[in-house]
């Protein structure tokens, strides 16, 4: 924990000079910039879906970074001595109190209070925007499925016409067969669609329910010390940056593949 408190000293130092009081504070949005910038590598693969476990890795790995930084900010000792950073503040609210405690000191709107609601108010913004990218995430993988299962389908039945019709122009037993086994493709593929619109129903109900997940750190954020909430808000808003950041690259790059794949077939 002592390398933790080191290095955010050290980039609050650094930053006081220009914002005075709230370099502190500053330093852990960098602190917290820079954990998610050695990160990145993690995530990328994680939106690749390259493994399972690239998608859990980021998570597990930053839950550590987290309990250093509610620990520091909520001791009054470290290693025996007088914790230095439970003296720093954002603005007029000290980094290591709670909600309920700057409420104790001026109420809601009081100087502590309204910086825990502008936090608040950034949490609920940055939660918001992920809940609408949730929802058209799953909107968009619904309407895939669909079309996949619509494709799918006529596929399995222009396969089973024609199985059916070459095995009839043999013989009377193999046309039979040929129906038998068009029924039997027909009714695969009809269990394939059931599937999917399993599937469906259940992609829309999780698009309903996760992204509200989302506006859960608000309820972290009013709980834990301000420096852990600034944390959580600054990593939050990476996470939902970042995943838009390479949703953007992966569809420009479809969209390049697309126009050159039409350019070669008008070219032929």
């Amino acid at each position: 924990m002592s390398v933790f408190i080191d290095l955010v000293s050290v980039l609050g130092r650094l930053l006081e000079p220009v914002l005075a009081e709230s370099a502190t504070a500053a330093a852990i949005v960098l602190f917290t910039v820079l954990v998610r910038l050695a990160l990145h590598p993690l995530s990328r693969a994680a939106f690749r879906g390259a493994t399972p476990v690239a998608g859990i890795l980021p998570v597990l790995l930053q839950l550590p970074v987290f309990f250093l930084m509610y620990r520091a900010f909520s001791s009054a000792e470290i290693g025996g001595a007088a914790n230095e950073l439970l003296g720093h503040r954002l603005f007029a609210a000290p980094l290591g109190d709670r909600w309920a405690e700057a409420l104790g000191e001026g109420g809601l709107f009081g100087a502590q209070g309204l910086v825990f609601l502008g936090l608040f108010a950034v949490v609920a913004l940055v939660a918001a925007w992920s809940a609408a990218r949730g929802r058209k995430a799953a909107a968009l993988a619904a309407a895939t499925a669909a079309a996949a299962a619509a494709t799918t389908a006529a596929s399995g039945a222009k396969t089973g016409k024609a199985g059916m019709a070459g095995k009839a122009a043999k013989t009377g037993k193999t046309a039979n067969a040929g129906k038998a086994g068009m029924t039997g493709k027909a009714s695969g593929a009809g269990a394939g669609v059931v599937v999917t619109a399993e599937q469906q129903e259940l992609m829309r109900k999780l698009g309903g329910v996760l992204p509200l997940l989302s506006f859960g750190t608000l309820i972290t954020a009013a709980l834990v010390p301000l420096a852990a909430g600034l944390y959580l808000v600054t990593t939050t808003a990476w996470s939902v940056a970042e995943r838009a950041w390479l949703q953007y690259r992966k569809d420009r790059a479809e969209r390049v593949e697309h126009a050159l794949s039409g350019g070669e077939r008008s070219a032929m």
